[in-house]
């Protein structure tokens, strides 16, 4: 699935036929490994919050591979935050091997395998986001986005939705590992539900941002979102006319993040804030 070309030269175009060439191998080696059966490597924040050996392997593939193609650029990975680098060259690569990971080892077809390369360190409240890929094997599906020139699943542009009532706005959103905060989620859901046209819970908050993107969510909100969450497919919902932030015109961070056609998204944040105050969140 070829993306958009560019002007010759242009580094960011180059950022990204490397980030969705590896980001191909690797969702092709993670799908590999899960056709072969999937094995739970250790538990993280609770029980639900898992890692499998494969998650380890496609990272430490795409670490290496970006390795020798960039030396000099820094590196952030879920599963290997602990040796996270801040390079030299003044660019960051943001990267989930295996987003998705429960949905990976239940075997539901919505994991995918996020890169993405920043200009600055890998704080969401102050990197600038140039290029991104988001690959789903199982289905074969590759979105992209350059800064400034476009988002893309294969060679087709993405538009998100106009804007519509929020009684007929289909929203996405996620939940915590926690299961006290799960439960204030509930919450919310339960108050926001009556108010929406419907909400969908896909379990990968890349593809969330992408769906977006694509139009098959009107909007996509979530509490808890980790830098490599949504590094990759926020820039590609934005790329494609979204709304993405936190609340007040923040950046996105674990606190907050919202997707949607911006006169939807102001609506929705607005809701949500007041909810979540009522939730304790």
């Amino acid at each position: 699935m070829p993306v958009r070309s560019g002007p010759v030269g242009d580094p960011n175009r180059e950022l990204l036929g490397l980030a969705r060439s590896i980001a191909v191998e690797a969702a092709e080696l993670a799908a590999k490994r899960r056709a072969e059966g999937v094995t739970v490597a250790a538990s993280k924040s609770s029980a639900e919050d898992i890692v499998t050996f494969a998650d380890r392997e496609v990272e430490a593939f795409i670490r290496s591979s970006l390795l020798a193609a960039r030396p000099n650029d820094g590196f952030l990975g879920e599963e290997s935050t602990e040796s996270a680098s801040a390079g030299t060259s003044g660019l960051t690569w943001v990267v989930d091997p295996i987003d998705g990971t429960v949905n990976y080892l239940y075997g539901i077809p919505a994991y995918n395998v996020s890169i993405a390369v920043v200009e600055g360190e890998a704080d969401p409240e102050t990197w600038h986001a140039l290029a991104g890929c988001v690959v789903n094997p199982a289905i074969g599906e590759v979105f992209t986005a350059t800064d400034a020139r476009g988002a893309f699943l294969g060679d087709t542009a993405l538009h998100v939705n106009p804007a519509s009532d929020l009684s007929q706005a289909l929203v996405a959103t996620g939940f915590a590992y926690s299961a006290e905060v799960r439960a204030r989620q509930g919450l919310v859901l339960s108050k926001l539900l009556p108010q929406v046209r419907d909400i969908r819970r896909i379990g990968a908050a890349a593809l969330d941002l992408c769906y977006v993107a694509a139009g098959r969510y009107d909007a996509y909100f979530e509490r808890g979102l980790k830098p490599w969450d949504h590094a990759a497919g926020a820039l590609i919902a934005r790329e494609a006319g979204a709304h993405v932030g936190g609340f007040d015109g923040s950046p996105v961070t674990a606190d907050f993040g919202l997707a949607a056609e911006p006169v939807l998204a102001a609506r929705l944040e607005a809701i949500v804030a007041d909810l979540f105050r009522e939730a304790g969140l």
